[in-house]
């Protein structure tokens, strides 16, 4: 690991975690248009241009509503197939593969146990054999989450846990990180009984906190600590299911049977709606699919 690479680890990791990122919301819901401009041009200099001219507005009360922006209609496109599996957001993709022994991959010689990533024992039997997609969010992304084919949100797994960063150089350093942060599992049972699908949105350091569209309000958990909701919420490929404060990463697990689509890349830029996984013959809609280059409202 480089020195750069090291000294990223330390200032992002070695510092109180839970108190920096309660600060980082604190901070973040300040409303001031003033500070909110100097904000996003302090972020961009530091995290990257923020491609606010995909936004629905541009009028931010506080730098949470830059984080949580929604963008205009047409911004993206969703692929219509009914076989497909779309990004669920805009991210670089970390890892994919097969789910092999009960066994993902984190980074380049990390595995880790789904089990302990899930901790839902039914849902781990589901994806044996399954796919894996890791799909990172940058600070500077789009941070809401869609939902990557119809189907019905049957429950809400929320998991309190640390806030580790989710960056390369902390997925190469800490063992099993995703498994020890923060995380919300969201079980959607698809159109076709033989496909599942499960999301899971791991929160990360200044990331105050993970948005459901499904449930009012967020638990609050002591860490180590689990809760599950009942859910019954109906969504069409593409809906938004939720966002993050600030970017992190969302694992995706695909039952037995899905191939990779082309654009599936380790280290591919990914936009919401892009095909990431296929599964010959399938039904992942309901109804008669959008024409091409429905978008997202």
């Amino acid at each position: 690991m480089s020195m750069l690479e090291t000294l990223n680890f330390l200032l992002t990791n070695r510092i109180p975690r839970r108190f920096a990122t309660a600060l980082a919301g604190r901070v973040a819901r300040i409303e001031s248009r003033l500070f909110t401009s100097v904000g996003i041009k302090v972020w961009e200099a530091f995290g990257g241009s923020l491609s606010l001219d995909e936004a629905a507005t541009r009028d931010f009360p506080s730098l949470e509503a830059v984080f949580t922006r929604r963008l205009r209609s047409g911004a993206r496109s969703i692929d219509s197939a009914p076989d497909v599996l779309i990004s669920p957001c805009d991210a670089i993709v970390g890892a994919h593969g097969v789910v092999e022994e009960g066994m993902a991959i984190q980074a380049k010689g990390s595995p880790y146990s789904v089990g302990d990533l899930l901790l839902d024992q039914p849902l781990v039997d589901r994806h044996r054999g399954g796919r894996f997609v890791t799909l990172r969010l940058r600070s500077n992304m789009y941070h809401r989450f869609h939902a990557p084919c119809d189907g019905r949100i049957q429950s809400v797994l929320w998991i309190a846990g640390d806030t580790w960063n989710v960056n390369a150089p902390a997925l190469k350093r800490v063992e099993r990180l995703f498994c020890k942060n923060e995380r919300v599992v969201l079980d959607i049972a698809t159109p076709d009984p033989d496909a599942a699908v499960t999301l899971v949105a791991v929160a990360a350091i200044l990331v105050s906190s993970v948005h459901l569209e499904c449930l009012a309000t967020a638990p609050r958990l002591e860490r180590g600590r689990l809760s599950r909701h009942a859910c019954d919420a109906v969504v069409t490929k593409g809906e938004e299911l939720g966002h993050f404060r600030n970017g992190s990463t969302i694992v995706l697990f695909a039952s037995n049977g899905f191939t990779p689509c082309a654009s599936l890349t380790e280290g591919a830029m990914l936009r919401v709606g892009e095909p990431i996984l296929r599964r010959a013959g399938a039904r992942l809609s309901r109804m008669t699919p959008p024409s091409p280059g429905a978008a997202i409202q």
